[in-house]
């Protein structure tokens, strides 16, 4: 019997195809990276029993990123980045494990049939998937077929057993116009934000965004919105007449009629067309249109994502608030798109006054159709026509002129702004709301009431430098060429290579020249931002002149000493204050200290230690609690205590500025452990644990307030093994501003204070084996 691994690109999409496949005869199980289930059964696969296992990943396997030096924005010239620097492959969510968990998953099977999304995305991750289980699936007998490709367009019984009784093989070309996208997106982005975002925030202080990011298909979506600005600011408004005439086909009812002409610009003429209508006193009805009318059916099915489809009946309750919405939008829409059509009766009755010519127009639905399931479709209630016939005289009640004015085009709308980036081929259908997004976050434009989206100055003042420059960055034009190029690789008709060079050799003289006259986009930026001198509010002494530094509060938040002429970069998402006029013993900066809340964590810092490592082991972004200096007061070798009961390098260090509500908290994930509340003082001892070699802690209590036995103040003992402090130790999770906050990613190594010695002397300790038992009590 064979062993058959299917592969979807979802979790719910792989459940889906496994229950109609197995007839729902099918058992299941979390896979060992706790985000994907596989689901197993037998049936028959190429006229043989098989053995099914139907699993999937969650969207890309593999990310591209440059190797190792080229991640450092300080050591490497942007320029570098369009051909010296070498790319890997990685996983694209670490946490995930997803090549472990595929191998895992495809360690001894005979095939594999591959049911990803039917677009080039999905091909791409094919050969991702390929990539980490053909290694270890078992080898072929000759040339025996062991991958397949599943064509799909909808989740049905009938598409989904259509799909595999007609199987075909993944599109390799299709697969490499994707990893050419992705590494032009990496290089060419990578290379102008680096740049612009160092040269720009060098010199000013109030752009607020932590990144001044270029992007081939963002900074054209960006151009879009600053071309309706633009539109909207420099419209001037223009007078024109219109003719506007009521006729009294009954007693006590009148019609508004329309000029066929619709409007004119010159006053006299208006007033002269006026002058002849005036001089009749009837209208004459030259014809009557009626004919009914279906309204348009829009859209069409590009063959990659099949719809969303309501699954289960829902109510408010259940859902509520957004959620509820969301729900009931979709559902709507879904039974309306299987509804009939609206149907509605159009009648347009045409008149003359003198030589001038009128109509008005009146529907009457005769069947509502999908508008019953959508309302705000439907066709809306109008006053019925009168019953005429042609040559029908009726009396003129009124003709006046009417003076209005033209006015502006209204900001873009999400919607308008996708139909203009399909338009002129920026972005796919998966990858344009990331650009919309990333526009919005990095401040270069607001989304206001209507989802209506108007650029902010900083994205006006980029969007004019570029044109300044080199109008090509930001216009779409080179980007839809771009595009062309890839679609002929997709097709086979281009080569992978040739189409790569070609383009970043283009892009790069661009690069060139854009650092060159970068002056030209300066200048615009002088007139809109202020000087970093200018900005800020004094908060902390430089080491160097010892003159107080200057507190930059807008994003990126920083320091800047303008007497030295230096920055500083500082954690951000949360807030900075002086730390006690204290001062680091290495290069005398005053520390200061950073903390995302009463809820979360806190630490202090060096700003020149925190942007220039001191010590081998360090690196840039480290504050005083991950610092391993021997002797001070604030370094993890003084205030380290243990291993974090979670993540996989995290030291617990104590936060010594908590008390009386004192804690201690992982310098890399968001683990906090409340202990020892209203106690008075709390240190950290140089005497380790027995046990678990973690440090002992010194807690002094009020005597007023001590929960400890027999009227004890002070105590000294483990945190994490002595059973006097164990009903005063409480674990949390830090309450974070933004997901954005460091986490500890690096590889598995020793801890802070792991085995052997660090300087000070201290041992660091192991991890005892009920660590995780005796804290179990303590999750909230």
């Amino acid at each position: 019997m064979k062993t058959v691994l299917m592969v979807a690109e979802k979790p719910s999409l792989a459940q889906s195809i496994a229950k109609i496949l197995s007839r729902g005869n099918m058992s299941s199980r979390k896979g060992l990276n706790g985000a994907c289930s596989v689901h197993e059964y037998t049936g028959s696969f190429i006229g043989q029993s098989a053995h099914f296992k139907m699993t999937s990943v969650c969207g890309h396997v593999m990310t591209l990123d440059f190797i190792g030096k080229y991640n450092s924005w300080d050591k490497v010239d942007p320029a570098e980045l369009f051909s010296k620097a070498p790319t890997e492959k990685k996983e694209a969510n670490p946490k995930l494990t997803m090549v472990k968990f595929l191998q895992v998953e495809g360690r001894g099977c005979d095939c594999i049939v591959l049911w990803l999304d039917c677009d080039k995305e999905g091909e791409n991750i094919c050969f991702e998937v390929l990539d980490a289980v053909l290694p270890v699936m078992n080898k072929p007998r000759s040339s025996e077929r062991t991958i397949y490709r599943a064509k799909f367009s909808s989740i049905t019984d009938t598409d989904i057993c259509n799909a595999m009784n007609h199987l075909g093989e993944p599109n390799r070309n299709e697969a490499l116009s994707v990893d050419a996208r992705q590494e032009l997106d990496l290089r060419i982005g990578c290379a102008f934000t680096r740049f612009q975002t160092k040269y720009f925030q060098g010199k000013y202080g109030n752009l607020d965004s932590s990144l001044i990011s270029f992007g081939p298909c963002q900074t054209p979506t960006l151009g879009f919105c600053v071309e309706r600005h633009d539109k909207i600011q420099s419209f001037k408004p223009e007078t024109y007449w219109v003719l506007q005439a009521k006729v009294n086909p009954e007693k006590e009812s009148s019609l508004t009629l329309d000029w066929d002409r619709v409007r004119v610009f010159d006053r006299e003429i208006a007033q002269m067309f006026l002058n002849i209508t005036k001089m009749s006193k009837e209208a004459k009805v030259k014809a009557l249109l009626s004919d009914g009318i279906n309204r348009p059916r829009k859209g069409h099915d590009a063959g990659d994502h099949p719809p969303i489809t309501p699954m289960r009946a829902a109510t408010e309750a259940e859902l509520g608030g957004d959620g509820w919405r969301l729900y009931e939008y979709i559902t709507r829409h879904f039974i309306a798109t299987v509804s009939a059509d609206c149907k509605y009766l159009q009648t347009t009755i045409s008149f003359s006054i003198g030589p001038e010519r009128f109509t008005c127009i009146g529907k009457v639905v005769t069947s509502p159709g999908f508008t019953e399931i959508m309302p705000w479709h439907s066709i809306p209630l109008e006053e019925s026509l009168p019953h005429c016939e042609k040559g029908d005289l009726f009396p003129v009640s009124e003709i006046k002129l009417l003076e209005k004015q033209t006015s502006p085009p209204d900001y873009l709308t999400e919607a308008e702004l996708i139909t203009l980036m399909e338009k002129h081929g920026i972005g796919t259908d998966a990858s344009i709301p990331v650009h919309i997004n990333n526009i919005c976050q990095r401040n270069y434009v607001t989304v206001e009431s209507g989802r209506r989206l108007k650029p902010t100055n900083l994205g006006i003042v980029l969007v004019h430098g570029y044109y300044k420059i080199d109008a090509e960055l930001v216009l779409p034009t080179i980007r839809s060429a771009v595009e062309k190029q890839l679609n002929l690789i997709a097709l086979g008709k281009a080569n992978y290579h040739q189409v790569l060079e070609h383009t970043l050799d283009i892009f790069k003289r661009k690069f060139h020249y854009f650092v060159d006259s970068i002056a030209g986009m300066d200048e615009l930026m002088e007139v809109s931002f202020s000087p970093l001198a200018a900005t800020g509010k004094p908060l902390s002494r430089c080491g160097k002149c010892h003159r107080f530094m200057k507190y930059i509060q807008a994003k990126p938040s920083r320091l800047h000493c303008s007497h030295c002429d230096d920055t500083y970069s500082l954690p951000q998402n949360g807030t900075i204050k002086l730390y006690k006029e204290l001062r680091c013993p290495l290069d005398d900066f005053e520390l200061v200290l950073w903390s995302s809340g009463s809820r979360g964590k806190s630490y202090p810092l060096c700003p020149y230690c925190y942007n220039h490592p001191p010590f081998r082991d360090m690196k840039k972004g480290m504050g005083c609690n991950e610092c391993t200096h021997p002797t001070c007061q604030h370094s993890l070798s003084m205030l380290g205590i243990g291993q974090c009961v979670e993540c996989e390098n995290g030291v617990l260090v104590l936060d010594s500025t908590s008390g009386p509500k004192w804690k201690m908290a992982c310098n890399k994930c968001n683990v906090i452990v409340h202990f020892f509340e209203n106690a008075h003082k709390v240190r950290v001892s140089p005497e380790t644990c027995d046990l678990c070699d973690a440090a002992l802690v010194d807690v002094d209590f009020n005597k007023a307030k001590s929960p400890l036995p027999g009227d004890e103040t002070q105590h000294s003992g483990c945190v994490f093994c002595d059973p006097v402090f164990q009903d005063l130790v409480e674990l949390k999770h830090a309450a974070m501003r933004h997901p954005m906050h460091r986490g500890g990613q690096g590889k598995r190594q020793g801890r802070g204070r792991g085995k052997g010695r660090r300087p000070g002397g201290r041992l660091n300790p192991k991890k005892p084996k009920d660590k995780m038992a005796a804290l179990a009590a303590y999750f909230v």
